[in-house]
């Protein structure tokens, strides 16, 4: 007997859309065909709908420990679920930093009591932290984590000799947040000169320019050629790195690329609005950034799509510009962002499956999830093409209570979330009477 069968599925899954049904037993699919009719102890019919593999968003701030007043591991993976991410990939800048192998630990110790979805976090980097970096779990950790250019204290690497040594010698994927730290600071310098407390968030992305990516960037990509090291590039937003990377599919590239969800939606007239909400690091920059990273998605220069979710409360957001800090909400909404531009004939849902599912367990070597395959974890998300969803202080779930979208209408809707075969998410509402979720393995 199956423990959930989902009738009627139009089921998106490595480049082609078919209906069939899909069986689940002990937490994986079990069957996948065109008329399953065994017994199972609950039916559901899909109606129609589509059915794509759960997120692995590789990207996320969730902010425990010492961060938690802004969010916590509970409370932003059901948000998380809520916008069909099964799946993340936790940052180290928290406090204590993850930059031991101890606090590493001790992470997925927290996970393992309070996560509502799959996890896995990233190891940090520092200047001085190669010994750790070098006998570092490589079937635990999901990937190393530098800041180039976009944090401060340990967590800044500015150091050449800690970059040689982190691209030689790391066991991991080295991951990178990559702005010139130099230039920033000349800019900052410049702009805070020129106007002073009147400095605000329409200057951001002046500030946080195109150069001081470029320039980061740049210096990734060849360090990676040198020591022939694993790269892949987080959060990109300027047309000029797009030279940096090479189109193909994501498997046989040593390095890789990714957009974020809010880069792809959002250019710099947004900033008029929306003012510090939308304040990130790195910035949202002009639309014909975002053009040329939508381009460089369909071209198969970007390999993956996140969320880069950084929740802050409001009352931090609503601080003068150069208080406010840099991040914004977004593992709740990431998916019907995208589902937009679908309704906008931009992207495919096998696109959309492809940069956010497919490619992240590809190029992470995740074992088990990712696709909507016999024998992989349930791991689903189903969305309605035909119900539109508002944004509204009501279904909001993150901690912070906000979102850059209240009061907007998204054109589709999550209609159900399932991970590691139980019903998480439906209709709205979350399902707290479930197991919790599992920490992700890695065939490596």
């Amino acid at each position: 007997m199956f423990d959930l069968i989902l009738k009627n599925c139009n089921i998106v899954n490595e480049g082609s859309i078919y209906e069939s049904d899909i069986a689940i037993k002990n937490n994986r699919i079990e069957l996948i065909d065109k008329d399953i009719s065994l017994e199972s102890k609950k039916i559901i019919d899909i109606d129609g709908r589509y059915v794509l593999p759960g997120l692995i968003d590789d990207q996320v701030h969730f902010r425990e420990p010492g961060l938690t007043h802004k969010g916590d591991i509970a409370t932003e993976s059901k948000a998380g679920l809520a916008g069909g991410v099964t799946s993340y990939f936790e940052m180290p800048n928290v406090n204590p930093t993850t930059t031991t192998n101890e606090n590493l630990s001790k992470k997925f110790g927290i996970a393992s009591t309070k996560s509502a979805s799959n996890y896995s976090f990233h190891l940090g980097a520092s200047n001085t932290n190669i010994e750790e970096i070098k006998k570092v779990d490589i079937n635990q950790a999901a990937a190393l984590k530098v800041f180039m250019g976009a944090s401060t204290g340990e967590m800044l690497v500015d150091s050449l000799d800690a970059l040689d040594d982190i691209f030689h010698y790391s066991p991991l994927i080295v991951v990178t947040h990559c702005e010139d730290p130099q230039r920033v600071v000349d800019n900052e310098k410049l702009f805070y000169e020129k106007y002073g407390d009147d400095l605000c968030a329409e200057q951001h992305h002046l500030i946080r320019d195109v150069e001081s990516c470029y320039l980061s960037s740049s210096l990734a990509v060849s360090l990676a050629k040198k020591y022939d090291a694993d790269l892949h590039v987080f959060h990109l937003t300027t047309e000029k790195e797009m030279e940096l990377f090479t189109e193909g599919d994501v498997i046989g590239k040593k390095i890789t690329a990714e957009v974020c969800v809010h880069h792809m939606h959002f250019e710099e007239s947004s900033y008029a609005e929306l003012g510090n909400q939308i304040k990130c690091n790195p910035s949202i920059k002009y639309e014909s950034d975002r053009q040329a990273l939508i381009q460089a998605l369909l071209n198969n220069k970007i390999d993956i799509i996140a969320t880069d979710h950084a929740p802050h409360t409001w009352d931090e957001k609503m601080m003068k510009y150069q208080k406010a800090p840099a991040g914004l909400p977004l593992v709740q909404h990431g998916l019907q962002i995208l589902m937009d531009f679908y309704h906008q004939g931009i992207l495919s849902l096998e696109t959309i499956a492809e940069k956010t599912s497919h490619n992240v367990a590809k190029r992470f070597q995740v074992k088990d999830r990712g696709y909507i395959r016999e024998g992989c974890y349930a791991d689903i998300v189903i969305v309605d093409l035909d119900k539109k969803y508002e944004v509204t202080n009501d279904n909001i779930l993150y901690k912070c209570a906000w979102s850059p979208f209240l009061g907007k209408t998204f054109n589709s809707s999550i209609y159900m979330t399932i991970c590691n075969g139980h019903i998480a998410f439906q209709d709205g509402q979350l399902n707290n009477d479930i197991p919790l979720g599992m920490q992700i393995e890695f065939d490596r």
